[in-house]
């Protein structure tokens, strides 16, 4: 089949990351990689031998696909001049800074039946791929996702930065409506919340407890989920999976045993898949997993934790 032709415009920190897997895979040209830093962009095109533009206009019109990894405040403008130029959009998240900016861009891609795919990449967790909730939802969640300080993201909350990869998980799982949120936060290091914590109520009746940090001294990044007879806990660092459920026994008397099944995954590559995930949506014509749409609802629902914590 015919290589989809890809850029990736951002060569920070991710951006890098995303052009080594386009540079991978093998359904991709990488084009090239854009950048205002034309000293960063050259490096990053020299690893993944490709060329370096300092403007992403010159690609319009020359790609199929793009990745867009600037900074927040500049998804909006660079993603609608993608898309207005027919062009398919993996956005990194949040999908935008306002809810407003998300729906022009979810609009143009729906009118154009251009795939818009929102970087939310612990959906590509193996262990997170595992579960299946479409029978029995959870009554109760729980989650934390703490992380040393690294002033690269300092340009959002640590809403925007880290707890909204477990918004979004949260979001899709329940699959309701929220009734109600509660939140408390507060500065530590820098002038925006660096540690918070929310919970939110579904009107299905379940209530997610979600906490994150930006200052912590470890990483952790789990989340469990609570139903009648059974409690799963997913660790998305180790990519673990741990479910304890009730067995047919009892542990002691009028009390039933528990029975434990813990599963370990290996070390797998979750960017390459989204990216490989996004090439396929396109090819197939089909929605992405994390379309634009859900990174349009975990944006309006981390915007109300934010404005609660102001």
């Amino acid at each position: 089949m015919k290589k989809l032709k890809t850029a990736v415009v951002g060569t920070g920190y991710l951006g890098k990351f995303h052009a080594e897997k386009y540079a991978q895979l093998p359904d991709s040209e990488l084009v090239a990689v854009v950048d205002i830093d034309e000293a960063a962009a050259r490096e990053v095109a020299a690893r993944n031998n490709t060329r370096a533009c300092k403007d992403y206009r010159e690609l319009l019109g020359k790609v199929d696909a793009a990745s867009i990894v600037v900074p927040t405040s500049l998804h909006h403008a660079v993603a609608r001049d993608f898309l207005n130029a027919g062009i398919h959009v993996l956005i990194e998240k949040p999908i935008t800074v306002t809810v407003d900016q998300a729906d022009e861009l979810i609009a143009i891609a729906r009118n154009k039946n251009l795939v818009l795919q929102v970087g939310h990449l612990e959906r590509f967790n193996a262990a997170l791929l595992q579960l299946d909730f479409s029978r029995d939802k959870p009554l109760f969640i729980e989650s934390h996702r703490l992380s040393p300080f690294n002033p690269r993201a300092n340009d959002v909350s640590v809403v925007l930065d880290l707890m909204i990869h477990d918004i979004d998980i949260i979001l899709d799982i329940v699959d309701s409506e929220v009734d109600r949120i509660d939140a408390s936060g507060t500065r530590v290091l820098t002038d925006g919340i660096d540690i918070a914590n929310a919970r939110i109520v579904f009107k299905s009746g379940c209530v997610a407890n979600v906490t994150a940090s930006r200052v912590s001294m470890k990483i952790e990044r789990k989340m469990r989920f609570f139903r009648p007879q059974s409690y799963v806990s997913v660790d998305f660092q180790n990519r673990a999976l741990v479910c304890h459920k009730m067995g047919n026994r009892e542990m002691y008397p009028g009390v039933p045993e528990i029975l434990t099944e813990k599963t370990e995954f290996e070390s797998g590559d979750a960017l390459r898949e989204e990216i490989r995930h996004f090439l396929g949506c396109i090819r197939d014509k089909r929605e992405p997993l994390v379309s634009g749409e859900a990174g349009r609802r975990a944006l309006a629902t981390a915007i109300e934790i934010s404005k609660l914590l102001a």
